[in-house]
């Protein structure tokens, strides 16, 4: 007997012609804003305002107005920090990696999650600044020549090679995104109608005119960035976990926080790009590009990286206990029994639980269900960086050092704040940029457009 194999759903549904796709993306651009992005940049723009006026109010006051104290030195800064790191991951990732593996589904996602990279890696980057407290001596992380003639950098510390790995991550991650938006900007600059629009768009797009030289290049170069943003992907955040890692604080000194880190930024960086996407498709109207088959990818990705992360957290009990050392041990029961016992099972409950709901395949291929657990992934994402900095520290080695931590209403108020400025940035790049990489999108509507599937599946019956 005869298989015949199954004819895999379309990319790009609505029978879609390459004039189409054209207007459809440049929509938003060319013509007025939708009502929808009103709404959400007026409330996001809000958000992003009280941020900054608390951000401002800290840096004029200074640190102590957020709850750290003498035991804990760390905990919603350093947790933000860590937090926007990891979401930043999954921009990387879907370009770079699904580029090299020559993934056609990521041609509806990737523009919106590179851009979800650039504005993630801002965010963190404030708060290590703010931490300082005198952020106007940021420059002295660097190893440049100074003033203090011979005083150097301490090139042993894990956090100078934060300043290394994330602008490094930062500056290629920018680069690949602009050079995957000059043939797009291209197209703007001929589609526009004013000429201060025609003179931006026409410095952007670099003089790109579409010859088959400037395609060779865009290939060349795009492929070339690509193997090199990949092995950024595991190094940043490797070299985040060894903030901890390297420490010989009980519940931080593990060899297991690298990939446990790495698979657990690209787990929350899957779930916000999610997150992002789905009211992307809903505000810019793009159901035919963005549609349940790409959310069917992206949620396997979540569950194989959510169990990754299950293992790493049994894998650190486990440990605790074989190593038969009482400090680590207490350290992990503390977690799970102490004052933050609450934080430790809500980051058991949205890491580990709730991504296995996405083996059912109605939930994998539900939009409403998949918006939820994603902002539930993030949440419980959040707690993890939060239980492993603060319960580490709030018990150390000398019991009348012991305290608690407790956040006041400037740790909140920033950290609100920030969403409200990244949500501000993604939705000013949705408006004046092109959410979908628009020429990618025409090279595999052949072979995965609607009208092709289905003469495809004519022939085959």
């Amino acid at each position: 007997m005869q298989h015949e194999a199954s004819i895999r759903e379309p990319l790009i549904l609505g029978n879609k012609t390459y004039q189409q796709i054209t207007d459809d993306v440049l929509a938003p651009i060319v013509g007025p804003a939708p009502r929808g992005w009103k709404i959400l940049i007026t409330i996001s723009s809000l958000v992003a305002l009280y941020g900054i006026g608390c951000i401002l109010y800290l840096i004029g006051t200074g640190v102590g107005v957020w709850g750290l104290n003498k035991t804990v030195g760390w905990a919603w800064d350093i947790t933000n920090f860590v937090w926007w790191v990891g979401i930043g991951h999954a921009g990387t990732l879907i370009s770079a990696v699904l580029l090299l593996f020559r993934q056609k589904w990521r041609m509806a996602i990737n523009r919106s999650a590179e851009a979800m990279t650039i504005f993630a890696v801002i965010m963190a980057a404030t708060f290590p600044g703010i931490h300082m407290g005198r952020l106007w001596l940021g420059y002295w992380v660097l190893p440049l020549p100074n003033q203090f003639g011979s005083l150097w950098v301490n090139f042993n510390s894990p956090l100078l090679w934060d300043v290394f790995a994330i602008s490094t991550y930062f500056s290629v991650s920018l680069v690949f995104w602009y050079i995957g938006l000059i043939p797009d900007f291209a197209t703007i600059r001929d589609r526009v109608t004013g000429s201060w629009q025609k003179k931006i768009y026409g410095v952007l797009s670099f003089g790109w005119s579409g010859r088959a030289k400037h395609w060779n290049r865009f290939e060349e170069v795009s492929l070339v960035l690509a193997g090199i943003a990949t092995p950024l992907v595991f190094s940043v955040h490797s070299i985040v976990s060894m903030d901890f890692a390297t420490s010989v604080i009980p519940g931080w000194h593990t060899t297991i926080f690298p990939p446990y880190f790495v698979s657990g930024a690209v787990f929350s960086g899957f779930a916000m790009v999610q997150t992002l996407m789905l009211v992307m498709r809903k505000t810019m109207n793009l159901k035919d590009y963005i549609h349940v088959r790409h959310v069917e990818y992206m949620n396997i990705v979540i569950i194989v990286t959510g169990s990754i992360v299950g293992v790493a957290y049994l894998t650190e009990l486990f440990i605790s206990w074989y190593s038969g050392v009482e400090y680590e041990s207490y350290a992990f029961i503390n977690r799970f029994s102490g004052p933050y016992a609450l934080s430790y099972w809500t980051m058991m409950t949205c890491n580990v639980i709730s991504p296995q709901l996405f083996w059912i395949k109605k939930i994998r291929r539900s939009l409403v269900a998949t918006f939820i657990l994603s902002i539930v992934v993030n949440i419980g994402m959040w707690f993890e960086r939060y239980v492993i900095i603060v319960t580490s520290l709030h018990r150390d080695y000398n019991p009348s050092s012991w305290g608690e931590f407790n956040a006041t209403s400037m740790d909140v108020g920033v950290f609100i704040g920030t969403l409200g400025i990244f949500l501000t940035l993604f939705l000013l790049f949705t408006r004046f940029f092109p959410v979908l990489a628009l020429n990618e999108l025409k090279s595999i509507l052949k072979s995965s457009g609607d009208s092709q599937k289905q003469a495809a599946l004519k022939e085959s019956k």
